[in-house]
């Protein structure tokens, strides 16, 4: 979601659709109606926007990034930077990914001097910020990714 100047997430078009559709419900049953437009741009003051297409706009624009197969992709996974390729991707609702990423260097994923363990796929459920609800002991997530 998009931060207005009020600081309020502005929600997807679809929501926002919504809400106008509840808005004409309610004043349809006031014996007030009114029509679609006027619904939609009402929907649009409410969130401190000037009309219907300034909203839509801010909303349109923070849709999820769409991943895909074989994108080419660079973050950082447990503290190392890589660069890479994504192997499978599938969509999840609330704006999550499920994402196999195939490094093009393997990753160690073992902080000990003692030992080594290189990966070169790891899964990862990504959230809408394309990074990692899971973290490490200290707090960072597991994957931060953007596309290359």
């Amino acid at each position: 979601m998009k931060q207005t100047e009020f600081g309020t997430d502005v929600p997807n078009v679809d929501a926002l659709k919504a809400q106008a559709k509840r808005l004409r419900t309610a004043m349809s049953e006031k014996q007030t109606p009114i029509t679609q437009s006027m619904a939609l741009e009402a929907i649009a003051r409410q969130w401190g926007f000037r009309d219907w297409n300034t909203l839509s706009a801010k909303a349109k624009s923070n849709q999820p990034r769409a991943w895909h197969v074989g994108q080419r992709v660079s973050g950082r996974y447990l503290g190392h930077t890589f660069n890479g390729h994504l192997k499978a991707v599938r969509s999840a609702s609330g704006g999550y990914w499920y994402v196999t990423v195939i490094f093009d260097e393997p990753v160690d994923v073992v902080t000990s001097n003692a030992f080594s363990s290189f990966r070169k796929q790891v899964n990862v459920v990504l959230n809408e910020d394309a990074v990692t609800q899971a973290k490490t002991s200290d707090g960072v997530p597991h994957m931060e990714l953007r596309a290359a």
